[in-house]
């Protein structure tokens, strides 16, 4: 990892999102692929891959699609059936573990490559390549590849016929990722003040986003190595509110979920910190918007994890290592 390097990295997150925005709209990179409504997709990877994978087999399932997401770790993966489709995301294509999967399933059922590196050890197992587009990421922190993930599986989507060709979404989430960059010296000096404490930073998102607290917690762990962790919002009065009663707690909350009432009762009542992302609320201690997001979850999805990383690269560059 170089993580001097990291803030170049999120700073060409719009170029390289709008680049993938523009390739999306000219055709949709699963065309070629050998899925359809009725298929049964298992779909593996590790890490930020994962976080993705969960919020896409999510969707999928809302959807009515047969979908699961699992860690490529795990000793407990799905059967093969008649209509099974392995997809195998790794930005690498490298994970041990992701590798160790595919080769489980190899000869069995189709498999699908997502990575960011060609000709990459996955890619050499796989049935079929679908490309991440997100360029080099010279720090080893994957951020982009983390973005381009989710904006593929809207390809998904709409290559099911769930959903809308993605690509003005993506480029609307582009410029989002380019507001939050360009005004982050009026936002990032406080959120750095309210975020950041002795007992560790909390990120809450809404189940249909749970990515972003999971990413966003993973960055700060990853970067400058502090205490971080990612729960969902209605989840969090069951198992993170006891916290609030006994740390100098601070929450950072992806806004947007219909259960966001309790949790902000407690946080207050408690006199915990609390910082809203994407949405006003009186009783935040810092709020922060950005471009769009008010157009709906899917430019949220794709651009609400730059404020966390952003805040961990800022993390990094204070401590100095």
């Amino acid at each position: 990892m170089r993580p001097e390097m990291f803030l170049a990295d999120i700073e060409r997150k719009p170029e390289a999102l709008t680049a993938l925005a523009a390739s999306m709209g000219r055709e949709n990179p699963w065309a070629a692929m050998a899925i359809d409504r009725d298929s049964h997709l298992i779909i593996l990877g590790m890490g930020s891959s994962h976080y993705a994978n969960g919020v896409a087999a999510a969707r999928l399932r809302a959807s009515g699609v047969n979908a699961v997401a699992e860690l490529a770790s795990s000793d407990l993966m799905p059967q093969v059936q008649s209509n099974t489709v392995v997809v195998a995301v790794s930005a690498s294509g490298g994970s041990v573990e992701t590798l160790d999967a595919v080769s489980r399933y190899q000869g069995r059922c189709p498999v699908v490559a997502m990575t960011n590196v060609a000709e990459s050890a996955v890619t050499r197992e796989a049935s079929a390549v679908l490309m991440m587009e997100a360029g080099k990421e010279e720090s080893g922190v994957s951020c982009r590849s983390f973005q381009h993930t989710l904006a593929l599986f809207l390809g998904l989507e709409e290559h099911l016929g769930l959903g809308p060709n993605p690509s003005v979404l993506v480029n609307r989430a582009a410029e989002a990722t380019s507001d939050l960059l360009e005004r982050r010296s009026s936002w990032l000096p406080p959120l750095l003040e309210e975020a950041i404490g002795p007992d560790g930073t909390y990120l809450v998102a809404p189940g249909r986003r749970m990515s972003s607290a999971q990413q966003g917690a993973l960055m700060l762990r990853e970067t400058p190595r502090i205490p971080a962790v990612g729960c969902e919002t209605g989840d969090w009065s069951h198992v993170d509110v006891y916290l609030t009663k006994t740390i100098d707690y601070r929450l950072v909350l992806f806004a947007g979920s219909r259960w966001e009432r309790q949790l902000v009762t407690w946080v207050v009542d408690r006199g915990s910190r609390l910082i809203s992302i994407g949405q006003d609320m009186s009783q935040a201690s810092l709020t922060i918007r950005y471009a769009h997001d008010d157009d709906g979850d899917d430019v949220r999805l794709l651009a609400e994890v730059a404020v966390a990383e952003l805040l961990a690269e800022s993390v990094w560059r204070a401590g100095g290592s």
